[in-house]
């Protein structure tokens, strides 16, 4: 798979640079290039990459930074006129506002609300959440009721209290209560692509507030499937952890009126880099149907030579009374950008609505 810094080609730059000289004659194309592939552009990567081509373009747009701006959002409007794809690699547009526009807050809102409708703006305005929480706070709740879902959606996105590789708000960490009224606005959004950003903003503050994401569900749940779905998606890490409020909320009440048969591995010892397969049956007891959470629980090798149980849900579904129903799971022990592995013993647990039920050793080498 191509590494994502080579989005910055020659084609994207072809397209950049046209556009900018159909909106700004005298911009000097060559030059910018030549600034741009300097004698360190092949060593960055692609967070580098991003940088290096914000900041050289602020030396060859016209004006102050409000002109500046201008001429951004009408290249904007020209790619979005144009059908221009390879969204991605315009990202460095709302990294110029993130560098350059700190001082002028509002050209810099304005700013995004055009420009998000191309490209998210959710990494950069993070340091004017830091800078300015009221300010923007109180925009994002205008844009969580905006016509446009990519407005709508990154009234949440841009506001996640963890946001995964943008900088965290720790005032949010703290004290989520800002964002509520913003994900009370979008509960119920008709867009999947807005609900899902809902979901991972309530599963951010359910690490640092499980009390506030349980009132959330007693409140919100039954107001409609988009609102149901949402909710459930955004306590998977109070679901992961079996926390018995959020579990009696979801129906799953802890009712271990099932069975587990032919629970088996295809080997006991395995290589680093090597899979192991699994599989088992399970029986529900119980006369009527019943709802069942499933889950492994995977307790990897650590450096220190302790384990750790990560859970992998396999399914939650009603299942029969006195109904066979078989799985197979594949576990990878690949080394990962996010997980090494160690030698070992190593442990695989089949979980039902949060508990352990049968479980199984091996070793890997």
């Amino acid at each position: 798979m191509e590494p994502l810094k080579n989005l910055y080609n020659a084609a994207f730059f072809d397209s950049l640079t046209t556009v900018i000289k159909s909106i700004v004659p005298s911009f000097k194309k060559k030059e910018f290039l030549d600034a741009v592939h300097n004698s360190e552009w092949e060593n960055k990567e692609l967070k580098q990459r991003i940088r290096q081509v914000s900041t050289t373009l602020k030396d060859f747009l016209p004006g102050n930074y409000k002109n500046q701006i201008e001429v951004i959002c009408r290249i904007i409007r020209l790619l979005q006129k144009r059908g221009a794809d390879n969204h991605f690699a315009y990202i460095c547009l709302p990294d110029f506002i993130e560098v350059h526009g700190l001082d002028d807050i509002q050209t810099s809102l304005e700013a995004f609300e055009i420009i998000t409708q191309f490209i998210s703006c959710e990494f950069a305005v993070r340091p004017f959440l830091l800078n300015e929480p009221k300010t923007v706070m109180k925009r994002m709740l205008v844009w969580s009721k905006h016509e446009n879902p990519n407005i709508r959606r990154f009234s949440s996105e841009g506001c996640r209290p963890r946001l995964p590789w943008g900088k965290v708000i720790p005032a949010f960490i703290k004290d989520p209560s800002t964002i509520l009224p913003v994900l009370e606005n979008l509960k119920d959004d008709p867009s999947l692509f807005v609900r899902k950003s809902v979901a991972n903003n309530i599963n951010d503050i359910a690490r640092d507030h499980p009390d506030i994401v349980l009132e959330l569900v007693k409140r919100w749940k039954g107001n409609s499937k988009n609102t149901d779905w949402i909710l459930k998606h955004g306590s998977r890490t109070l679901l992961k952890k079996a926390d018995p409020e959020i579990y009696k909320l979801f129906g799953l009440s802890g009712v271990h009126d099932c069975g587990i048969k032919h629970f088996q591995l295809d080997k006991k010892s395995l290589a680093i880099g090597e899979s192991l397969e699994l599989s088992f049956t399970l029986i529900n007891t119980a006369r009527k149907p019943q709802l069942f959470r499933i889950e492994l629980g995977v307790y990897y090798m650590k450096s220190n030579g302790s384990g750790t149980r990560k859970l992998f849900k396999i399914t939650e579904n009603n299942f029969r009374p006195d109904t066979p129903y078989t799985f197979k799971r594949k576990i990878s022990f690949k080394d990962l950008t996010t997980r090494k592995h160690y030698a070992g013993k190593h442990s695989v647990s089949i979980v039902i609505n949060g508990k352990e039920i049968e479980t199984k050793h091996f070793n890997v080498r």
